[in-house]
């Protein structure tokens, strides 16, 4: 593997950890403010919809710069962004700060897909951006737990500063190793707006949308709920949340392996079983042992569907990626904050604190239909010779071939 990705890995580190050291910090934070749980939570959805809104902007700004150099001028955004949240004075400083680190996030996975795909052989495409994601997993099981516990111990402003050091790690990784590749010829912001006419592009981003949302409807509340209803200490939380990582971290490479073979029965099993698995925690959460098990299989089949989903925006979305796939980051955040907005509703309804888990699993069931649909119109198209149908690289579209001819 080229140490190109290693370097985009470590810029994936950093932003994981920013993303979920949150989540085992809101009681800290929001008492440090003196705000609401749910209040707080909105450092969470604001997280997400920065990501959501960020992804395409970033990466409309940085189509006329080369890739490097526009994953640089992420990585410093992202470490900007950090060191304000590690020292806002006030809960509004301290959002805002959440927004300027998570406008990096979703260029940064969308710009680093393309390029780790660019760095290998095609076959080997859906490894490589696994191999960047691991950065995000591997960010869950050491990122966020010992963040997490160094914020309470020593403080969460301490947490975001680690961070923002991490940043400036990644961002002296990425100028030392990534080479600098040549923007791609004829590819205007045109082309890229022209992937989203695409039926199956559209799907496998509203695939994203529900899939992760039915992962994040669980675990935006995973600190009270295992502490009210499984009866676990506090301090527990921090190693529920490293099974949850040790799942994403084997989900996502199983998901990038088998996304180079067979992309679609890879999504219906992951999607499949991740609703199963979250329906099933409503019940298992009133065991401790139960609900550890549980957590580690949300990672897991959540992260499972995670190469499969990019690489399929990458595949639909032939000769223009950057965009889609940035979008398509920007689509797992929103399935973030749509699911922790609606979890945080059937709480507040005094549905309690597992009744997000039933928010997931109808999440997850509504991603697995639409991927039934996705497979079944692109069967409908190969049938009828649409070129919609038609992956890239695979086979010429009808076009090409057409132009080929005369």
């Amino acid at each position: 593997m080229p140490l190109a990705l290693l370097a985009l890995a470590i810029g994936a580190f950093g932003i994981g950890t920013t993303e979920f050291v949150i989540m085992g910090l809101l009681p800290e934070v929001a008492g440090d403010f003196g705000v609401s749980i749910p209040t707080a939570g909105f450092l969470v959805t604001g997280y997400a919809l920065g990501v959501m809104f960020g992804a395409p902007l970033m990466t409309v700004l940085g189509t006329k710069v080369s890739r490097k150099r526009m994953l640089m001028a992420l990585m410093g955004l992202f470490i900007v962004g950090n060191l304000l949240s590690a020292l806002a004075p006030a809960f509004g400083i301290m959002l805002l700060g959440r927004i300027v680190a998570s406008l990096a996030h979703g260029a940064f996975f969308g710009i680093g897909s393309v390029v780790a795909a660019d760095l290998v052989a095609p076959d080997k495409k859906a490894g490589a951006i696994a191999m960047m994601f691991t950065g995000l997993t591997v960010a869950n099981v050491v990122g966020v737990p010992l963040g997490t516990l160094v914020g309470q111990t020593v403080g969460w402003r301490v947490t975001f500063a680690i961070v923002a050091a991490l940043g400036v790690l990644g961002l002296a990784g990425i100028a030392k190793l990534v080479p600098d590749m040549p923007k791609p010829e004829g590819v205007h912001l045109r082309h890229e707006l022209a992937a989203f006419k695409n039926a199956q592009v559209l799907l496998a981003m509203a695939m994203t949308v529900l899939g992760f949302g039915g992962v994040f409807a669980a675990i935006t509340y995973i600190a009270p709920m295992m502490t009210h209803v499984a009866g676990f200490a506090d301090g527990s939380v921090t190693w529920l949340l490293v099974l949850f990582g040790l799942g994403m971290v084997g989900g996502n490479l199983v998901g990038g392996k088998y996304a180079d073979r067979a992309l679609m029965p890879m999504l219906y099993v992951s999607l499949g079983a991740l609703a199963i698995v979250l329906a099933l925690f409503t019940v298992t959460a009133h065991n401790k042992v139960l609900a550890a098990v549980t957590i580690a299989l949300i990672g897991a089949l959540g992260f499972a569907t995670v190469p499969p989903l990019q690489k399929r925006v990458l595949d639909q979305a032939h000769g223009a990626p950057t965009l889609a796939s940035a979008v398509n980051i920007g689509a797992f955040n929103l399935g973030n904050a749509l699911s922790a907005w609606l979890g945080g509703l059937v709480i507040s309804a005094g549905l309690g604190y597992t009744a997000p888990n039933w928010v997931g699993a109808a999440l997850a069931a509504g991603a697995l239909g639409l991927a039934v649909l996705s497979a079944a119109l692109e069967r409908r198209d190969v049938r009828s010779g649409t070129p919609s149908a038609v992956v890239a690289g695979a086979v010429p579209t009808t076009e090409q071939r057409a132009a080929a001819h005369h």
